[in-house]
């Protein structure tokens, strides 16, 4: 059951020609352009009005492009910590927590912020006459699981098979949720070739990725939690990136604050983090190269393996496009940084031990970044700092809970034919 909800006035840019289109047809890429380019959002009211917390994300469509209002949705919670900020001697260290911690406020059954793309992304649908698509390495899967079964959505998710022990929910998953699998042994990429396979298929409709304004749209709400919070723009940004998204979502937002002109003139420093050994895009960062270098097959799925935030695993990241990560960075002056495991590891203890919560190990990547920051003496004192915890709770969640787990419909070889993905496909919906 969906709420009413005024459908957000906003047009569509291209950043190559500044020309505006109208969002049709689940727009994701200006084609007649001369380059590709990420597409943004450009909303009627320059300045936002959040709506009451019973709105739940949607307190924050006046920023979204969204079309109606689904059912279970909650916010980011920003808070002014205490605990983290007394150890690292920050005055101004703000959290904004994407998660279950229900003496927070923050009430995200999925424990992740990937919930605030779903939410959004599916809001923007107009019909539920096709399937969507979405490839994950995880965390998003089971949001889109979760948003999608509640509210009578078709979803087909393509996921790494090694990542099944994430589609995990507190309620059984509805049968128009289906999930196919890349066979033990791929990553992410592999599970992102799946599915663009499935959306060459009738009846099938690519979620988008970073192109979904509406994802990009709904992770920026973490920004639009802290800024309206915090009364002002923060002067650096912490976040843990697989494909940069949240990041460049992070800068987007900054840019409409800009224009709104009630929170301050600054740039929010983007320092953003990876989880060593697998680095990309750090690699292709401190290169100042705005291609991603070259990178065995074999030897990313080697290093996928090592990594502990899973997540954090996309091969094919929106960073060199028009207005992707390499753009955020140089715009703002930021940088990424590689974190190791038993960095990660010591960070998620410490956030235990002065702010009481568990957290994903992409935030605690995220985390371990902020506290190198400071041991290393790179943030004023009294600079405001918002670190994006993007997932946690999911220990205080479980306890206690009968936990139910997606089972794949099927399993597909590494390097499938459109052929078997069609004829495999044909009638599972």
């Amino acid at each position: 059951m969906t709420k009413a909800l005024t459908p957000t006035k906003y047009r569509l840019q291209s950043l190559v020609s500044g020309n505006y289109f109208e969002d049709r047809d689940w727009l994701l890429e200006a084609s007649v352009e001369e380059k590709p380019s990420l597409l943004q959002s450009v909303y009627e009211r320059r300045q936002i009005e959040v709506k009451e917390d019973n709105f739940g994300l949607y307190k924050f469509s006046d920023w979204m492009p969204v079309r109606r209002m689904l059912e279970g949705s909650s916010s980011p919670v920003t808070y002014q910590s205490e605990g983290l900020a007394r150890h690292l001697g920050q005055n101004n260290l703000f959290i904004t927590f994407s998660g279950w911690w229900p003496e927070k406020g923050a009430a995200m059954k999925t424990c992740s912020f990937k919930e605030t793309e779903a939410y959004s992304v599916c809001a923007r649908l107009e019909r539920n006459d096709k399937v969507l698509v979405v490839a994950s390495a995880g965390n998003t899967a089971r949001s889109f699981a979760r948003v999608c079964s509640d509210n009578d959505i078709p979803l087909l998710l393509c996921v790494p098979e090694d990542n099944l022990d994430a589609l995990w929910f507190d309620e059984p998953i509805r049968e128009h949720v289906k999930l196919i699998v890349s066979r033990s042994g791929g990553d992410y990429f592999d599970a992102i070739h799946l599915s663009n396979l499935a959306c060459k298929l009738d009846n099938y409709l690519p979620e988008g990725g970073a192109k979904n304004v509406a994802r990009r749209d709904g992770m920026a709400t973490t920004v639009l939690s802290a800024v309206t919070t915090i009364g002002r723009i923060p002067d650096y940004y912490f976040q843990a990136v697989g494909s940069g998204t949240g990041a460049i979502a992070a800068w987007e937002a900054n840019k409409r604050f800009l224009e709104d002109d009630r929170f301050g003139h600054s740039k929010m420093k983007l320092i953003v983090s990876q989880n060593a050994p697998f680095l990309p895009m750090h690699d292709a960062w401190k290169a100042r190269s705005r291609d991603l270098l070259p990178l065995d097959d074999d030897l990313a799925r080697r290093q996928v393996e090592e990594i502990n935030a899973k997540v954090l695993s996309n091969r094919k990241p929106p960073y060199s496009i028009l207005g992707g990560l390499f753009d955020a960075l140089m715009c703002t002056d930021g940088d990424i940084v590689a974190v190791t495991n038993a960095e990660a590891n010591s960070a998620d203890a410490l956030f235990r031990e002065t702010e009481g919560i568990d957290l994903h190990p992409a935030a605690a990547v995220a985390t371990a970044s902020l506290i190198k920051a400071c041991l290393e003496s790179r943030i004023e004192k009294d600079a405001t700092v918002m670190l994006n915890i993007t997932g946690g709770g999911e220990g205080l969640f479980k306890n206690g809970r009968k936990l139910h787990y997606l089972k794949p419909s099927l399993v597909f070889d590494l390097n499938p034919s459109l052929e078997e993905v069609e004829m495999k496909l044909k009638d599972l919906f």
